[in-house]
């Protein structure tokens, strides 16, 4: 692990988009390059960062279903004290998509930390008295609002503000059912991004954005570090391999490639480093040497993989 203190550390817990890749039911072309063991491919983890000033306190941002295995793979998330311990002391959510919220579940053994979310994302959790499991005294639920800033853990402070998007697919029946029509880019609670700063630098994460606004292209100029949406490389990229009927747009997911994807619109943006997270199963830019890797790569990005650790 990294050791240097009083800078921004960061650990990409877990790069692939909802399912994980291999994805446990899938056998389209990259998944079946995974099956096989192929050394191309890397097997991946749904997505979230861990992050840290001092290498004593730490947050996540998301809490993946992989929360446990993804602790265990980071020495410095491991106990460290007395029979009961632990270094996360925070979890920001960026929205409450499945993929970002089961592993709370996992975290129930009377642990403090804080639970950091919009109000609508805390709503939705209210709702669910599974995450009752996530005791009242010991968990601190904090409702943040859009714009505000915080400080996230000892030494990193938070700024969250919208991006396009859409609600977690388990409330798309209810959000229909009410609006009678299902926005897939609109900004707002449901889905944010996050700014953190520590050590004088200034690191964005945003897994999951639908379109690129002006806005958003200001706030990202001059970052050191830019972790964004890679789920697909093109908009029907599931339906091309046969195991989807939904387009991207329709997830509410910029593609990477096209005059509208992300390469394109982050292209003049002054960031020090781009990297490409929250990856779908069927994505070819996960296999080391596809045209899909060399022309991201060429363009400046790399592809996040679990277990990267960027000190800044």
């Amino acid at each position: 692990m990294i050791t240097s203190p009083s800078r921004f550390r960061l650990v990409v817990l877990g790069s692939a988009a909802g399912g994980g890749f291999p994805q446990w039911n899938c056998r389209c072309a990259v998944c079946s390059l995974a099956w096989a063991n192929d050394p191309r491919v890397r097997r991946r983890t749904q997505a979230s960062i861990a992050v840290s000033a001092d290498g004593v306190h730490w947050a996540l941002v998301n809490c993946a279903p992989e929360v446990l295995s993804q602790i265990q793979s980071v020495p410095a998330l491991h106990p460290q004290a007395g029979l009961r311990h632990s270094p996360v002391a925070a979890v920001l959510l960026t929205n409450a998509d499945i993929d970002h919220v089961a592993g709370l579940l996992s975290l129930r053994e009377a642990q403090p930390f804080t639970l950091l979310a919009t109000p609508s994302v805390q709503g939705v959790l209210r709702s669910s008295s599974a995450f009752d499991v996530l005791a009242e005294g010991v968990v601190a639920r904090r409702e943040v609002e859009l714009g505000s800033s915080f400080d996230l853990v000892e030494g990193v402070s938070a700024t969250i503000f919208p991006v396009p998007g859409k609600i977690a697919l388990y409330l798309e029946a209810r959000e229909t059912a009410e609006k009678g029509a299902l926005a897939t880019d609109v900004e707002g609670e449901q889905t944010i991004g996050v700014e953190l700063r520590a050590g004088g630098r200034r690191v964005l994460y945003i897994p999951g954005c639908a379109a690129m606004t002006d806005a958003l292209r200001a706030r990202l100029d001059g970052a050191d570090l830019v972790l964004f949406d890679g789920t697909l490389w093109q908009d029907d990229e599931m339906v091309r391999a046969g195991v989807g009927t939904k387009t991207g747009a329709r997830m509410g997911h910029m593609s990477m490639s096209g005059e509208n994807g992300s390469i394109e619109a982050l292209r003049q943006v002054n960031v020090g480093r781009k990297i490409y997270v929250h990856i779908n199963n069927t994505n070819p830019v996960l296999v080391d040497g596809s045209k899909e890797r060399i022309a991201a790569n060429k363009a400046g990005w790399e592809i996040a993989q679990d277990g990267m650790e960027i000190a800044l």
